[in-house]
């Protein structure tokens, strides 16, 4: 038997099965990148605090139709996207979405499409101004990423930075006073936009000088027609039966010490205890847990704590909030080839403090609602998207609070006393006990090099003598795909291939005495 033939293979611990713990442990199962190892790693298990796999990926139900409550896209599916090359590898995505034509097109990582827009008084706003005052902001927004490499950045954030250019631009607009207010309530709208898309409360809170680190990789986003999930099904699939461990929260990742499996006689370097009580022993343990859980968790998630280096890089390292609202209507209210329907709040300005009372106010701080396609699919569903705090508020209303505000919206908007919808369904990242919020951003505060620091495993030495115990996966460690599934699919090859590459390199030198 193979055992008999050398030492047993090492023992690994992965905790959370999301995206990147099911890369990870997909990609040490199937064996070396080579496949020239001898000895897979046969001992391999999955820990996930919840019912389900898939983390942020999760599809659910409104009514008969299948939505995304987390990842709504994959960005950037082009050649270089690992999602991209998986979904269409096990056929999880239409023609179109793999169409070469779609893999070239430069979106800059936002959707694009055309738009229906209200003014919160109930008038259909000109799409020129839309336009215009669009081209502004993205324009703006692509400014932003150029002082990347600089020494200096006039402005810690980017929100400072777009908006101290738009007050210089104003000075060159001719327009009469009304006009400037409905152009500065049209930017607020594209800031909300924004927020969405990087996850956080406020672009005041988002680092300018790292900003252009982020990556943008070609292609125009698409969607999964069945479902988002099943892309963690496929991965699922492959994995040996029992290799995730459902229902399993772990409360101490005990490392740096030495700990003895009596049944075997071995020693581990890793022991991981859970809520229930039961402990496990590993070599090595790979972390994929959310950054919004590390940040409510760290003190007490690992015994010895951990570096104060990477602690520092937990605490300023951005993780927010950004939720959907999903609303089903009987019929459309807007146009067949409507992309975005759109409210714009007039007593709004990016150079003004937003509203201060939550209870009041808190559904203006939706960016936007995306129309889903095509109608055949999902019927007449609108998805809303909120960022920030008003998004953690929104998860304390009750369904019942959030439709009828929502159905007053609409009627103000459209003019129209009788629209109501159908049925709700919403999502609740903030509320979630082991995400804490949705996805992370490069603080004001914080740079790649944090993300850097919060992906290095422990022990600190381990590049040099010391074999890697604690290794740490997930998006919020990817330097250029934070926030994305392909950046924590990546992870978690990345550190799976770590693993390899180490046990490759031993048996090669074992195999040369």
């Amino acid at each position: 038997m193979e055992a008999s033939s050398g030492p047993p293979p090492p023992r690994v611990l992965i905790v959370g099965a999301g995206v990147a713990g099911l890369g990870a442990a997909q990609r040490l199962l199937s064996g070396s990148l080579r496949r020239r190892r001898r000895r897979p790693f046969s001992d391999v298990l999955l820990l996930e605090a919840s019912g389900r796999a898939g983390g942020r990926i999760r599809s659910g139900k409104l009514r008969d139709k299948v939505v995304e409550i987390g990842a709504h896209w994959i960005h950037g599916p082009s050649r270089e996207n690992p999602v991209f090359q998986l979904a269409s590898e096990h056929g999880l995505l239409d023609e179109d979405a793999m169409s070469q034509e779609n893999q070239q097109v430069e979106a800059g990582g936002h959707p694009v499409g055309p738009s229906e827009s209200y003014s919160s008084q109930g008038h259909v706003l000109n799409s020129d101004i839309m336009n215009s005052m669009g081209l502004l902001f993205f324009t703006l927004l692509e400014e932003s990423r150029k002082f990347l490499h600089a020494d200096k950045v006039p402005v810690p954030s980017v929100g400072e930075y777009i908006k101290d250019t738009i007050v210089q631009r104003m000075k060159e607009w001719a327009d009469d006073d009304k006009t400037k207010s409905l152009k500065l309530a049209i930017l607020n709208m594209y800031f909300k936009w924004e927020c969405c898309v990087s996850g956080t409360h406020s672009m005041d809170l988002v680092g300018l000088g790292p900003f252009g680190e982020y990556v943008m990789l070609p292609g125009l986003d698409c969607t999964f027609p069945n479902g988002y999930e099943g892309l963690t099904d496929c991965i699922m699939s492959t994995l040996p039966k029992g290799t995730v461990l459902f229902n399993k929260p772990v409360k101490t990742v005990h490392w740096g010490s030495s700990y003895l499996e009596e049944s075997t006689g071995r020693f581990f370097g890793v022991q991981v205890e859970c809520e229930d009580g039961e402990k496990f022993l590993a070599d090595h343990v790979i972390i994929t847990v959310p950054l919004g859980f590390l940040k409510e968790h760290q003190n007490t998630f690992f015994s010895p704590p951990l570096p104060s280096q990477k602690m520092a890089a937990i605490r300023k390292l951005g993780f927010g909030t950004n939720n959907k609202i999903f609303l089903e209507f009987e019929q459309p209210f807007w146009k067949p080839d409507c992309e975005f329907v759109e409210v714009v709040w007039l007593d709004e300005s990016p150079l003004a403090e937003p509203p201060s009372d939550l209870k009041v106010a808190w559904f203006q701080k939706i960016a936007g609602f995306i129309v889903l396609h095509p109608p055949e699919r999902y019927g007449h569903i609108l998805c809303g998207f909120i960022a920030g705090k008003e998004s953690e508020f929104m998860e304390t209303l009750t369904d019942t609070e959030i439709f009828t505000t929502l159905t007053q919206v609409f009627r103000r908007a459209t003019g129209n006393p009788h629209l109501t919808p159908r049925s709700i369904l919403r999502s609740k990242w903030h509320s979630e006990p082991y995400t804490k919020g949705s996805y992370s951003y490069v603080s004001v505060d914080s740079c790649g090099d944090d993300i850097d620091i919060l992906s290095q495993p422990l022990p600190e030495e381990a590049c040099n003598s010391k074999l890697p115990e604690v290794l740490f996966a997930g998006e919020a460690t990817h330097r250029t795909f934070y926030s994305t599934t392909h950046g924590a699919l990546l992870s978690g090859w990345r550190e799976a291939n770590r693993l390899i590459h180490i046990y490759d390199k031993s048996e090669s030198l074992h195999a040369m005495l």
